[in-house]
């Protein structure tokens, strides 16, 4: 399949720029539509785990609909160019790698525009994702911090003689260990 101009601008316009990272995480989106047969996710059908917090990512936002702000893109820092992708719907999911990279004669444009227009499966390697798939997003109750005043979701407060503190104020007990 050739690279959709349409698409790539797209990418481009919310990301700010052209750069080969960016192409990166075009490629594995149009490995997914490839693969998987997936599309934009209006909800939380479509759960992307990414391993890079990467330009690359800012494609799976801008194709798949994928955010943390509805919970189906989460980072799992690994420093890798792989991305897990999951289909809710029909159970459906993979795990796209790059198995390339630059060699010493290709400048940052050649490199881009090779990674544009090569096959997917010439620049990416499949697998089973390595994590299992989320579960949807949940709601959580605010609590108001006994320490700074300032509200955060309940999963994210811990319990300092006997009151609720955030992660910033909270004081921990761990002698080093």
């Amino acid at each position: 399949m050739s690279m959709n101009r349409e698409l790539w601008e797209k990418a481009v316009a919310f990301h700010g720029h052209e750069c080969p990272g960016l192409a990166i995480g075009f490629k594995a989106c149009q490995a997914a539509f490839e693969k998987m047969g997936i599309g934009t996710s209006d909800d939380e059908q479509i759960v992307c785990i990414t391993e890079n917090d990467a330009c690359g990512v800012d494609a799976v936002q801008a194709l798949l609909s994928c955010t943390t702000g509805k919970g189906n893109l989460i980072y799992h820092g690994t420093g890798k160019q792989a991305f897990s992708f999951y289909n809710r719907t029909d159970g459906k999911k993979l795990r796209v790698y790059l198995k390339v990279g630059r060699n010493d004669e290709m400048d940052r444009t050649k490199w881009k525009e090779y990674l544009l227009d090569a096959p997917v499966d010439e620049i990416f390697d499949y697998s089973e994702p390595k994590y299992e798939l989320p579960e949807k997003a949940r709601l959580f109750q605010s609590v108001r911090c006994s320490v700074c005043g300032e509200n955060a979701a309940d999963n994210k407060m811990r319990l300092q003689d006997g009151q609720p503190v955030c992660i910033d104020c909270f004081k921990c007990y761990d002698r080093g260990w």
